[in-house]
């Protein structure tokens, strides 16, 4: 019976040492949230994601904690160390930051905490503890809109093709969605307008694709001359797609439909002003024939001789 409580009493005291050096080993752990940060990148914006981390003591002693990141090419602000006081939890903040215009994807970031002292004395025998992050750098729609001939001046009744340039200066392939946005004021006024392709998909900060405007002039322009206006829009799919703010540009062709000369029509103004002209001619030398003559003296009365 005796040597039974000895087994017991000794079995009851090793669990207590064992639990008491589990706690006398310097130890931290680690998480953070959120785990997925987003950052926005268009020019403008502060291209900036922010998430904080716990760093929790367990132990009897205050730990001095060593952190450490790795940011996969993007900036980051983090302290380089913090104090955790016994059985406490302290909480930092990791601000990653990106380039400005930087392409669209995801950076993994790992963030690390190890125990450099405890008590003030060094544990060179402490392990770290690491957390990952996802950063995603999310896609803006940017584009440019360039036409070939901002003016153009036509006569009625004539076909011809206008070309405009779309540059995407966005940070991921895009789609974009091409039309004519006052065409049905240019079909009021007797304008035929086609468009061979009403979208075009075009890389990220690739060469410019060029889209066409197929146009027939009106018919029956009269005798005056017309000033009319294309405008030539492109939308970014993408700004559609993402629920913002629509993305798109505008360019604004200047047409110029001359009107219908009859010959009939411009010849009599001609021959008018010609006769009025030659009028004016007639009297101007009327005028100086008549003051030549009346200086002229008039000769003496005849008088008889006898």
């Amino acid at each position: 019976m005796t040597l039974l409580i000895a087994i017991y009493v000794l079995s009851t005291w090793a669990g207590t040492v064992d639990h008491a050096e589990a706690q006398v080993n310097p130890d931290i752990s680690l998480t953070c949230s959120p785990t997925a940060i987003e950052i926005d990148v268009a020019p403008g914006d502060t291209r900036i994601g922010t998430t904080y981390c716990d760093a929790s003591n367990p132990t009897l002693y205050v730990e001095k904690v060593n952190i450490q990141i790795t940011a996969a090419g993007l900036t980051y602000s983090a302290p380089g160390s913090i104090t955790v006081a016994a059985g406490d939890t302290t909480t930092f903040e990791v601000v990653v930051r990106g380039e400005d215009q930087m392409t669209e994807g995801s950076r993994q970031v790992t963030v690390s905490a190890r125990v450099d002292q405890a008590n003030g004395a060094p544990c060179p025998t402490c392990t770290s503890q690491t957390t990952s992050l996802l950063v995603v750098v999310k896609q803006f729609p940017m584009l440019r809109v360039q036409a070939d001939e901002p003016f153009k001046q036509l006569r009625p009744k004539v076909d011809y093709i206008f070309e405009f340039k779309i540059y995407n200066d966005g940070n991921n392939r895009d789609q974009f969605i091409i039309s004519v946005s006052n065409r049905d004021d240019l079909a009021d006024s007797g304008f035929q307008i086609s468009l061979p392709e009403v979208n075009t998909w075009i890389e990220s900060k690739a060469p410019p694709q060029k889209m066409r405007v197929m146009m027939r002039t009106p018919k029956k322009q009269g005798w005056s001359d017309h000033y009319y206006q294309l405008d030539f829009k492109a939308t970014s799919e993408h700004s559609i797609r993402a629920g913002g703010v629509e993305m798109s540009q505008t360019q604004m062709v200047t047409l110029y439909i001359r009107g219908v000369y009859l010959p009939g029509f411009q010849l009599i103004p001609s021959l008018m002003m010609l006769g009025f002209a030659a009028a004016f001619v007639a009297k101007r030398r009327h005028d100086d024939f008549t003051e030549s003559t009346s200086d002229v003296p008039s000769p003496p009365a005849f008088e008889p001789l006898f």
